[in-house]
């Protein structure tokens, strides 16, 4: 029986799909209290899946005191708040939930946009305030307007398709995507310095990379076209929010919509917040029943594959492998499972002053040489301790499962009839 925790007020959706395996325990617990590292921490040790949204950050500390644990589910699309890196030298699997809310996004980032077009948050609190201010919130239609969009995703995508609709000429700049597929979006794709220039309105759809890190600054933002307006539903330290307060006071943006920021909650005494021509959310770009839903149907899907049959679907540090292909890998998986456990080893030098001793099956008359190359990609990714090979991670295995399949498999099989790994590869790849 496995044990899975979910946190941060998941849908009870989750809990739903994963007991009904019969074969998981599910543990809910909201307590903000157990936030605390080294209080989850002193939890952790006896589950194999721990499923959360943005609230739970996911440690090194944590991930120490995690013998168990197989993998973690984040409930959306950002694992801002896991230390993938920790994970993943660890063997653990950091699987995210893209797509599921997508639409939510992309309809928030398009209400910021009308929100900010016509002032609509400042109106509402000026009428709070008894006041009948008609003309000091005098506003832009966005009806033939050019939207720039940086980053052009699967968010991006919904955004251009949405702003078309109301009329809006959409330009976009991504390094990843093709002119051709741009077209088919019906969106003109230009150089960054191009879309600074001439859109009217930007909004932000990139992820947090070290690219990205402060992309909107001082630079840029004398690039824009005077009277631009910004909106962010991305991630918060694409913006550099002192320089963004700075642009504003002298006019150069007209205004901006935030919803995410590079500290949340943000600090609230900074020049930004003061400012009358900007509005903000408290990162709800994923905040509806229907994402939510939707996140946590996807997030414990994919842990019930991962856990019960081996599959894993939507990680973020390791190969996602449809079902067809993980069919085929699974003798090779089982090899390579079999090799970490071996207790016939051969010695392999990473370097001159650097040996380890690596286990290799017994009764391939080929010998060790034929199988170096193998060997050695996985010893660069192994996890050794005392000189000694403690662990082979799930991420190697796989690399040499491929490896397997797609070499030259005749060089490597002998005769042998009780060779696991010769028998392994001539059953899966059809060589005799």
């Amino acid at each position: 029986m496995y044990r899975v925790m979910l946190r941060d007020n998941m849908s009870p959706r989750a809990k739903e799909i994963l007991e009904a395996t019969g074969q998981i325990q599910v543990v809910v617990d909201n307590d903000k209290a157990t936030n605390d590292p080294k209080v989850l921490a002193g939890l952790i040790g006896d589950f194999d899946g721990l499923g959360i949204r943005s609230g739970t950050k996911v440690t090194a500390p944590i991930f120490e005191k995690a013998g168990k644990l197989k993998v973690v589910g984040r409930a959306g699309i950002g694992v801002d708040n896991v230390d993938v890196n920790e994970a993943s030298s660890r063997g653990i699997v950091v699987m995210n939930a893209p797509g599921g809310n997508t639409l939510t996004t992309a309809e928030h980032a398009i209400s910021m946009m009308l929100a900010l077009a016509r002032n609509i948050p400042q109106a509402t609190a000026s009428m709070r305030s008894g006041l009948w201010e008609k003309k000091a919130f005098m506003g832009v239609e966005i009806g033939g307007k050019t939207l720039g969009i940086i980053g052009l995703g699967q968010i991006g995508r919904v955004v251009a398709s949405r702003a078309q609709g109301l009329g809006m000429r959409v330009i976009a700049t991504d390094p990843y995507i093709t002119r051709e597929v741009a077209t088919s979006l019906g969106v003109e794709l230009v150089l960054m310095d191009d879309l600074l220039a001439y859109a009217d309105f930007i909004s932000l759809h990139v992820p947090r990379m070290e690219e990205t890190k402060n992309l909107i600054r001082s630079a840029t933002l004398q690039k824009m076209k005077k009277g631009v307006r910004l909106v962010n539903c991305a991630r918060g330290d694409v913006v550099n929010l002192d320089d963004l307060a700075d642009a504003l006071t002298k006019g150069h943006v007209a205004g901006a919509a935030l919803d995410v920021y590079p500290q949340e909650p943000p600090d609230f005494s900074a020049p930004i917040f003061k400012h009358p021509n900007v509005i903000f959310t408290p990162h709800l770009g994923a905040s509806t029943g229907e994402a939510q839903e939707k996140v946590a149907e996807m997030i414990a899907k994919q842990m019930v594959s991962y856990l019960l049959e081996g599959v894993i679907i939507n990680a973020v540090n390791f190969p996602s492998i449809p079902m067809e292909t993980m069919a085929k890998l699974r003798l090779h998986l089982h090899l390579a499972e079999q090799m970490a456990g071996r207790k016939t080893f051969i010695r392999w030098g990473l370097t001159p002053d650097r040996i380890v001793e690596l286990p290799i099956m017994p009764g391939c008359s080929r010998g060790f040489n034929q199988f170096a190359p193998l060997v050695e990609k996985i010893t660069r990714q192994v996890r050794i301790g005392d000189g000694q090979l403690t662990a082979i991670p799930l991420r190697p295995m796989l690399h040499l499962a491929y490896d397997l399949m797609q070499a030259d498999s005749n060089a490597l099989l002998c005769n042998d009839p009780g060779c696991l790994m010769c028998n392994s590869v001539r059953q899966q790849t059809g060589h005799s």
